[in-house]
């Protein structure tokens, strides 16, 4: 579904068609459930600011006048209600959801040693505690980028700032991961 098509289906949505808005729902349910799940540890918490992310949009839709990405727009909706859960509870930062983190749980092989699988499990929690080290602005980029796989131009858009920032704090981050797996990867341990 392209930008065109989620532009046709927030038309729709606007002219009351529950359907256009539930197509929307299931397109964008689980990136939002991903977004939020990076500082909402608890499922049942997740589950209940996804659903009033979207019930949010949905009552603010008459007003969305499409000058950003649908996406864009329920980005911010849904990083304000993670800011408010944040706000009434303690903050969380976790990487430890099975698609926003780099992967900690190494997929055994016919061909795959206890030790290979040691530190292909050691390899992704140094990855994972690198990126909780970045600054918040790099890891959020990074993130969006390489987890969420939005271009620089979305990114930008999310972060109001321009796309060549984007790029500095992409770059910026992916040197300092370089830097602090370095001795990982080179069989110096970790730390």
């Amino acid at each position: 579904m392209s930008a065109d098509a989620d532009a046709l289906l927030v038309r729709e949505a606007q002219a009351g068609s529950r359907a256009a808005f539930d197509m929307l729902v299931l397109k964008y349910q689980r990136r939002v459930e991903r977004l939020l799940s990076r500082s909402v540890r608890d499922p049942a918490d997740v589950a209940d600011l996804c659903q009033e992310t979207f019930l949010a949009a949905y009552r603010a839709l008459p007003a969305f006048r499409g000058d950003s990405a649908f996406y864009t727009w329920l980005y911010r909706i849904a990083v304000n209600a993670a800011q408010r859960h944040r706000g009434r509870h303690r903050p969380v930062e976790s990487l430890d959801d099975d698609e926003g983190t780099f992967g900690t749980e190494a997929a055994p092989t016919d061909d795959a040693t206890p030790e290979a699988l040691l530190a292909s499990r050691q390899l992704a929690v140094g990855l994972n505690e690198a990126v909780e080290g970045l600054v918040e602005e790099q890891r959020r980029a990074l993130l969006l980028r390489e987890v969420d796989g939005l271009s620089y131009e979305e990114i930008a858009d999310l972060m109001d700032c321009p796309p060549g920032t984007v790029r500095s704090r992409i770059f910026r981050a992916r040197e300092a991961l370089a830097a602090r797996l370095r001795p990982l990867l080179a069989g110096g341990g970790w730390r």
